[in-house]
């Protein structure tokens, strides 16, 4: 089966470096610190968890990741490239083919059908023919089981099927990373377990990803979980991975 998310587990090269990143939001003359001195990185392979309570940066955190914020001070390189030197279009560049977004709220497009939701990410991609994007985009929808509904508009599809739409369309792009917001925040327990399970399927295969999240069972999917408060770092474990005698 074909790659959808690239990245190669063996590269020394962080894919995410994070260095003394600080996130103050001015409003009038209060200053809030989202985030305070986090220093991360992430390499090609990893599929983390991001946990902590309501308010203590996590979104935040991965809106910087995402190229969707910048910060206020530190460094941040992605894929060994200094954000900091990119101009916009470069960074919108880097948003539109290297990186795949998965949000709570799907932000799938109503008038749109599944099939033309996935296709909307491949817009920009100039290099790709009409027929190309098309194989693309069935091959991402039948990676999450959903090609059978590729004509459907999302009023017509449950939520753990929009789900899945939405993550066909971050795979679409075959991004180097997929950074997911509360992925399973709309979704019931038996459609988010679905969904969750999706995730470490691609992660099997060789996928980056980087998951938001408040509930503990979710993180515990990852395999390095990584907790925050008040915007700083607090705790950062692996899962001890075993093998059976």
């Amino acid at each position: 089966m074909t790659e959808l998310i690239t990245g190669n587990s063996m590269t020394a090269q962080h894919l995410i470096d994070l260095q003394a990143i600080r996130k103050i939001f001015y409003t009038d003359d209060i200053e809030t610190w989202a985030l305070d001195d986090i220093h991360l990185t992430i390499d090609p392979g990893e599929y983390v968890s991001i946990s902590g309570p309501s308010g203590c940066g996590k979104s935040t955190l991965l809106s910087v990741m995402g190229l969707l914020n910048s910060s206020t001070a530190g460094s941040y390189f992605f894929d060994g490239k200094p954000v900091s030197t990119l101009s916009a279009s470069e960074q919108a560049r880097v948003r539109n083919r290297d990186i795949g977004f998965i949000f709570q709220a799907f932000n799938l497009i109503a008038e749109m059908t599944a099939f033309e939701n996935v296709e909307l990410s491949l817009t920009y991609r100039s290099e790709l023919s009409r027929s190309q994007r098309r194989e693309r985009v069935i091959q991402a929808l039948d990676h999450v089981d959903m090609a059978h509904r590729q004509k459907h508009f999302p009023a017509q599809l449950s939520g753990g099927q929009q789900q899945r739409v939405a993550i066909a369309r971050a795979l679409v792009g075959q991004p180097k990373v997929l950074l997911a917001d509360e992925p399973t925040g709309n979704l019931d327990s038996r459609n988010a377990q679905m969904v969750l399970d999706l995730l470490a399927a691609l992660h099997k295969e060789g996928g980056t990803i980087v998951m938001v999240t408040h509930d503990p069972r979710s993180a515990e999917q990852a395999q390095r979980q990584i907790s925050l408060f008040d915007g700083r770092v607090v705790d950062d474990r692996r899962t001890r991975l075993t093998t059976a005698a």
